[in-house]
């Protein structure tokens, strides 16, 4: 009753069929390589760095790095207003349990 049952092997259906043999190819010494495919030419220009977009790129990214740091910044801030926050009701809280407990 507690002996799990396992499944029965299915027989293979149809004739198996041998495996192809596979002839090696002969290499003859001496004959000629392929000689290697030229390299594509590019249909697009090369981008030219010149000092000016060099200078683009860094204003760029020094404006993201910027922008980014001021959202993380504001995003602390906006925790740390929140926890002071619950900490004052905490503590607000506390007083007024405190005072019903005396009956005041």
């Amino acid at each position: 009753m507690f002996r799990p049952k396992l499944p029965t092997m299915p027989q293979p259906t149809g004739t198996a069929t041998p495996p192809a043999v596979i002839e090696p190819t002969i290499i003859t010494p001496g004959s000629p390589a392929m000689p290697p495919a030229p390299a594509p030419v590019p249909s697009r220009p090369t981008v030219q760095l010149t000092l000016g977009t060099a200078l683009a790129l860094v204003g760029g990214g020094t404006a993201v790095v910027l922008v980014v740091g001021a959202v993380l910044v504001s995003m602390l801030l906006a925790v740390a207003v929140t926890g002071v926050s619950v900490a004052l009701v905490a503590v607000v809280l506390r007083l007024l349990v405190n005072d019903l407990r005396k009956g005041r």
